[in-house]
């Protein structure tokens, strides 16, 4: 199976993946990507807390991620893999792996960003980047929970004029 969901939550593991994607997908690894929180020790550890028990969870680096992706360490496994922004799907997809479609799930208001939909805030670079996985034939939904109707993360990138 592999990668059976990729998410960006900034969230990263928290108890909406936990308690309902994780069951919904019959997910048994959540992979978390991303350079920052893979050398945080105090958040990897968090994270691992949260994560439902008898889901392993790997909270590594994109250059491990990919490493292990492409090598097929998880050919049997079925992995949720989590990422914080679509930098980090566009930076993965630069390392060799083949990401077809995305889903959002939350990205937190900060500052220079704006909603586009609940929950959903995002900078210009954000846009961006969606823009290009965009351009590169990647589905990319906006479901917050698993029985929410998929929409298309671009057609409220429209709305919102950008």
């Amino acid at each position: 199976m592999g990668i059976i969901h990729i998410r960006i939550d900034d969230r990263l593991i928290h108890g909406q993946v936990a308690a309902f994607w994780c069951n919904s997908l019959k997910a048994n690894r959540i992979m978390v990507a991303n350079d920052a929180v893979a050398k945080d020790e105090l958040q990897k550890n968090v994270l691992r807390m949260v994560a439902p028990a008898g889901v392993r969870t790997s909270i590594i680096t994109k250059q491990t991620a990919a490493t292990n992706i492409k090598a097929g360490k998880y050919d049997k496994e079925r992995v949720l893999l989590i990422l914080k922004s679509p930098q980090d799907a566009l930076d993965l997809i630069n390392l060799g792996v083949d990401i077809k479609s995305i889903n959002v799930g939350n990205m937190a208001h900060k500052d220079r960003t704006i909603q586009i939909k609940r929950s959903i805030n995002v900078t210009e670079a954000d846009i961006e980047n969606f823009k290009k996985l965009s351009a590169l034939g990647i589905e990319i939904t906006a479901i917050m929970v698993p029985d929410e109707p998929a929409t298309s993360l671009m057609d409220y990138i429209k709305k919102a004029n950008k």
